[in-house]
């Protein structure tokens, strides 16, 4: 470690100037920057360089008092336990770090009260932007009542918040699901959605619904069930398909984890997967392959939509009166043994 580094006292600019043969408003200039589009210019790789050498750290507080920014983004994430949003979240707070801001993350309760509390809280500690994973519907009139006073981006749920949005193909995504559990063989299949309040589930529900009408398929009403994102939603969604008086011979599941309960049920029902009946899930979260029975499910682009997320709240506080254009991401889906060709 250089002399430098071991004083206690961090450098001045003027200092920095001074060993870089600069100007003390270059440096000032260079220091304040994220990493430009074209990259650093010379002067300012050494500038930069020089800066590292002494030790210097920038003084957020002082320049927040200059700019009226905190540098901060706040970040409302319900379910963070879920494998997706926190995939989400690691990659908006690795686009936030990159871009030199800092990612206040708070996960309350997926219920509207508790989102707003949230919100107020982040708000009130001067954030300069919100990204809102999984917001509650109406998505529309929550948005209304929250009042925003800050740059806002809707990640992951309801396009249809009015704010700027990311997220994956749900649609889409819904329609391969169909596609290929009819490809595969089966003829009787029923859907899991999520919440009724969810447009992920819905959007992914939909899709699966118009890939079988686009088969000449009619999906009676009680293979349609709604569940929560999780384990326990996908155990209680098996027992009512499975009990039906024509139960179906394959289940397409909005989550991952809706899927793991499904095949928790069969198991313990002896029914053979993909035999007797086939499942697909959404999302491939990371054990989704590593299952007795890896799961064939549709991969959602969960870290893009973080990383996203954050470029279009960027975008946002740059340009304040121009609203970025809305982000659909494709997805894919990948097929495994709990849909092999029959």
């Amino acid at each position: 470690m250089s002399e430098a580094r071991r004083t206690a006292r961090p450098p001045t600019m003027k200092e920095i100037a001074e060993r870089a043969g600069v100007h003390t408003s270059t440096v000032s200039r260079v220091l304040r920057q994220s990493e430009p589009v074209d990259g650093w210019s010379d002067s300012a790789l050494r500038i930069r360089a020089v800066a590292d050498e002494l030790g210097y750290r920038p003084n957020l507080w002082a320049a927040s008092l200059r700019t009226r920014r905190t540098t901060t983004i706040g970040a409302v994430m319900p379910r963070l336990t879920d494998g997706v949003v926190a995939t989400i979240y690691q990659g908006a707070e690795e686009a936030a770090r990159t871009a030199g801001y800092s990612l206040l993350l708070s996960s309350p309760p997926d219920d509207p009260a508790d989102q707003r509390a949230a919100i107020d809280l982040l708000t009130g500690r001067q954030v300069d932007g919100l990204l809102l994973s999984s917001l509650h519907g109406p998505a529309a009139d929550f948005v209304a009542d929250l009042g925003l006073t800050v740059p806002t981006v809707a990640l992951n749920r309801h396009a249809d918040s009015g704010l700027p949005y990311v997220g994956g193909d749900d649609h889409r995504g819904g329609m391969l699901a169909g596609r290929h559990l009819l490809d595969s063989g089966y003829r009787r299949p029923a859907v899991v959605g999520g919440p009724p309040h969810a447009t992920t589930g819905n959007d992914r529900l939909a899709g699966f619904v118009a890939a079988l009408a686009d088969a000449g398929v009619t999906l009676p009403p009680e293979h349609v069930v709604h569940a929560a994102f999780d384990v326990a939603g996908g155990i209680e969604a098996a027992h009512r398909l499975l009990d039906a008086p024509d139960p179906p011979d394959a289940i397409f599941a909005a989550s991952d984890s809706i899927a793991i309960g499904i095949l928790g049920v069969a198991r313990d029902r002896g029914l053979s997967v993909p035999d007797q009946l086939g499942l697909v899930g959404y999302n491939d979260i990371p054990v989704a392959a590593q299952l007795p029975v890896p799961l064939t499910t549709v991969v959602t682009p969960a870290r893009e939509i973080g990383a996203v997320g954050v470029r279009l709240l960027l975008e946002s506080l740059a340009q304040p009166a121009t609203r970025p254009a809305d982000v659909i991401l494709p997805v894919e889906l990948v097929a495994r043994g709990s849909t092999a060709r029959r």
